[in-house]
């Protein structure tokens, strides 16, 4: 693949980058897996003058675990490491099952943590399992470093609240409460292709009476950015989840969102499979699969 007149940068440490990034933010694409830029390029969607490699920052690349916090994993650790990661694997089972259905293993060894997030696809996997988580990223510029909910960082279709001389470097997701319950489940239409036409995240916290306390059900691929209904969501607390009760929720759930239409899915078809969706992720989540 040809670049021509696109400078290439190769920062070796973060505050490097966020400086070289800092000069031209609008003229300026980050690189880190390349599993999407690189196509973009390909095709002329986006013309840069400068790519930004991060391949360099080993600094963003370790998995660990905070007591208090959670697990902190860098923007640079692939889906594949963060899959296979045996800290991942213990601390959050759901988080690593679902870096797991990413793509397919050769996408999952290419493609980053943080590359996944910042693209803000739509039918990407990983964003409504971590709105559902309650993650959070950290951002850092020049300016110096913030921490973002997940919940308030997908704006649009591929727009993200990072600002353009923003690097996302870390995500961190904090350990599942006491008791807590959770699953994703995801829904293939189209047999030629590994993407979603609906994901469905589930966080149940159950109270030790075995009430729910908490019950968080989010959407993904279903519209630009991950689908959370409160008003249904409410419907769980103080109660038990019993069958009737989840039955009930999955459809005030379906019936709360407007999802979008493409080739995996019309709007209304999208609104049946959400139904069953909703309601087979709590079964699951109850049932500890």
């Amino acid at each position: 693949m040809t670049m021509p007149n696109i400078k290439f940068l190769q920062p070796t440490s973060v505050d490097e980058a966020v400086s070289l990034l800092a000069a031209e933010p609008n003229e300026t694409k980050i690189i880190s897996g390349g599993t999407a830029l690189v196509i973009m390029l390909r095709n002329r969607l986006i013309a840069p003058s400068n790519l930004l490699s991060l391949r360099h920052l080993e600094e963003l690349r370790s998995i660990r675990h905070e007591p208090g916090t959670g697990l902190r994993i860098g923007g640079l650790v692939t889906i594949r490491e963060a899959e296979m990661s045996p800290l991942v694997r213990d601390k959050n089972l759901t988080l690593a099952q679902t870096f797991g259905r990413v793509g397919n293993v050769r996408v999952r060894n290419a493609a980053t943590v943080g590359g996944n997030l910042s693209e803000a696809d739509y039918a990407s996997d990983p964003p409504c399992v971590l709105v559902a988580l309650r993650a959070r990223v950290k951002a850092r510029s020049v300016r110096g470093e913030r921490e973002i909910p997940v919940t308030h960082f997908f704006k649009d279709f591929y727009e993200t609240t990072l600002a353009p001389d923003e690097i996302l470097t870390e995500l961190i997701v904090p350990d599942p409460a006491p008791g807590s319950r959770s699953s994703y489940l995801k829904y293939i239409s189209r047999s030629s292709e590994d993407r979603p036409c609906v994901g469905m995240a589930v966080v149940v916290n159950n109270k030790a009476d075995g009430s729910c306390q908490e019950l968080r059900l989010v959407a993904g691929a279903v519209s630009e950015i991950p689908q959370e209904i409160e008003s249904a969501e409410s419907m769980a607390r103080g109660k038990r989840l019993t069958d009737s009760l989840i039955e009930e929720i999955a459809g005030a759930y379906a019936a709360g969102i407007e999802p979008l239409s493409d080739l995996r899915g019309s709007a209304w078809y999208r609104k049946q499979i959400i139904h069953v969706m909703a309601r087979r992720a709590i079964q699951q989540a109850m049932a500890g699969n």
